[in-house]
């Protein structure tokens, strides 16, 4: 391993240059994690790792913070893969039958001077899947209908069937979606997203594809001000069971 520091601004990161050189360009580039572990009245940080909360069958005793919810069908587990994997099994054919989880607590609200950074991983054993990753306000159907019915969240969707992410923004009902990435079937992605202000009254989201920036941003006008919570939903989409594998999330937050 080499590890080397690198200065973004006034922040301060260390990264690896040889398993993860892509690192100073990605989401984290700019994010003061350091400082914030440092000193927690800076900010907050809700990671998730999924390898120490959960029997088997999750209930609603056992899911330690979280809530589970189906649309006719479906199931949570952790499995015994290496380092906790959290399995959103639709355990259904029929489109637009699965499940979502949420935090319960919502801790997130975009605004000025306040950064927010997000970063998943998961992979999906089938294409043909409705999905969510992100921050969403709480709702127990997030996607419903074979739609994104969230009238807040930031995350990336796909209601097509076909494994094409698209990254979406909405405040009270109003929002945009943009192009992303198609995911391929087993196959691990890293998504990843900033709140940022662009002016000293505007703020926009840039986002990202396994340490890429993509090219589009989403500005003020579709910029949530709820509290929002670490949401995902897997459903299906018409052809076999899918099951997406939640590898961990982390969200943080500038908050003095």
């Amino acid at each position: 391993m080499g590890t080397r520091s690198r200065y973004d601004g006034r922040i301060q990161n260390l990264y690896d240059d040889e398993y993860h050189a892509a690192f100073q360009s990605g989401v984290w580039s700019n994010c003061p994690i350091r400082e914030i572990r440092s000193d927690p009245s800076l900010g907050i940080i809700v990671e998730e790792h999924f390898d120490n909360w959960w029997g088997a069958t999750p209930s609603s005793t056992t899911m330690a913070g979280y809530t589970a919810s189906n649309a006719t069908s479906g199931s949570v587990s952790i499995t015994s893969a290496a380092h906790g994997i959290c399995a959103l099994n639709a355990a259904a054919v029929t489109a637009a039958r699965g499940v979502q989880i949420q935090k319960i607590i919502p801790t997130f609200m975009c605004a000025v001077d306040k950064p927010l950074w997000f970063e998943c991983k998961f992979r999906v054993n089938a294409l043909a899947a409705e999905m969510f990753a992100g921050l969403a306000l709480l709702d127990t159907t997030i996607i419903s209908g074979s739609g994104n019915s969230s009238t807040d969240h930031i995350g990336w969707q796909c209601v097509t069937d076909d494994g094409v992410m698209l990254f979406s923004a909405e405040k009270a009902g109003t929002g945009d979606t943009e192009a992303s990435t198609t995911l391929v079937a087993n196959t691990d992605i890293r998504l990843g997203f900033r709140v940022l202000n662009a002016s000293s009254s505007t703020l926009k989201i840039e986002h990202w594809v396994n340490d890429t920036k993509q090219s589009t941003t989403h500005t003020n006008a579709n910029v949530s001000v709820l509290m929002l919570s670490p949401s995902f939903v897997c459903q299906a989409g018409g052809t076999g069971t899918p099951v997406m594998r939640l590898d961990y999330y982390r969200a943080v937050q500038v908050i003095a």
